[in-house]
């Protein structure tokens, strides 16, 4: 995940601010057949320093251990990712990460998705976490697919110079499937 953030009100009720946050790259080992039709992988997080401003991350590398569980009956997704990560430089980064997850799938591929994204920072004893609503869609350009996402949150919690109330997020995802055998 390479995020690119956008925050008004900086420094008040004026100004903006944008920039790149820190990069999170998971990796998962996972068997190659589910179990009862759950899957299910676990593996390292990696934490690179790519944020263009202090506001959008610690600016320092870090890892540490990641995991997720889905099921896929019928039309529906059902499952959590969490991962644990540590500085690997200072004691700034100390945070565990949840995301549960819900989606419906439409035979036309429309998904909606309802989750979240919590994260505890173990340093400030402080959650910040968000309910999220995406409506996604699969398409096509040329041979390559792509899922666009527009969706809402409200923040249930976050520190106090955190963010709060309602928010909006656009996403594109390059999906490479599987070639068949």
């Amino acid at each position: 995940m390479i995020p690119y953030k956008w925050q008004t009100d900086v420094g008040g009720n004026n100004g903006t601010n944008s920039g790149w946050g820190d990069t999170t790259m998971s990796f998962w080992l996972s068997p190659s057949q589910t179990s009862n039709g759950v899957t299910w992988g676990a593996g390292p997080i990696l934490y690179l320093p790519t944020s263009s401003d202090r506001d959008f991350g610690i600016g320092e590398w870090g890892g540490g251990v990641t995991g997720v569980v889905l099921a896929q009956p019928g039309p529906w997704t059902i499952g959590g990712l969490a991962n644990h990560v540590w500085s690997f430089e200072s004691s700034d980064l100390n945070s565990t990460y949840i995301q549960p997850f819900l989606a419906y799938a439409t035979p036309n591929q429309w998904i909606f998705t309802l989750n979240s994204e919590s994260s505890f920072d173990w340093n400030a004893d402080q959650w910040t976490a968000p309910v999220n609503f995406m409506v996604s869609k699969l398409v096509s350009f040329g041979s390559q697919k792509v899922s666009l996402q527009a969706g809402t949150r409200y923040y249930l919690d976050s520190p106090d110079d955190g963010p709060e109330g309602w928010g909006f997020r656009l996403a594109a995802t390059f999906v490479f499937p599987k070639k068949p055998n």
